[in-house]
């Protein structure tokens, strides 16, 4: 999903380029970052808590790729392709914090 984002804001016009890109960035980059922080720690607590903040940056990606969509940025291909992935993402830590609960 990362990925995808900063091919997608690759297109957005420059002056975009410490804005709207620029967080759209640094929330995907702080999905996959929380996840392996949290899974660095030492307890199963911390790991949750940080699932929690991932899920959180997850969901100001989405926010952004629909602001992005609304002022007409980048490609359309590229930002649906980032909702996308956004989405699967969202699932997939959805059933990992609960495993995650379930293991308590």
């Amino acid at each position: 999903m990362t990925v995808a984002v900063y091919k997608a804001t690759q297109s957005f016009p420059k002056e975009e380029m410490f804005g709207l890109s620029s967080q759209m960035r640094r929330a995907a980059v702080s999905v996959a970052s929380n996840i392996a922080e949290g899974r660095g720690r030492l307890s199963q607590r911390a790991f949750r808590q940080f699932l929690g903040v991932a899920q959180g940056s997850n969901c100001e990606v989405q926010t952004q790729i629909l602001v992005a969509k609304s002022l007409n940025l980048g490609s359309s291909k590229g930002l649906a392709e980032a909702e996308r992935l956004s989405i699967e993402v969202a699932k997939m830590l959805s059933a990992l914090i609960s495993s995650v609960q379930a293991k308590g």
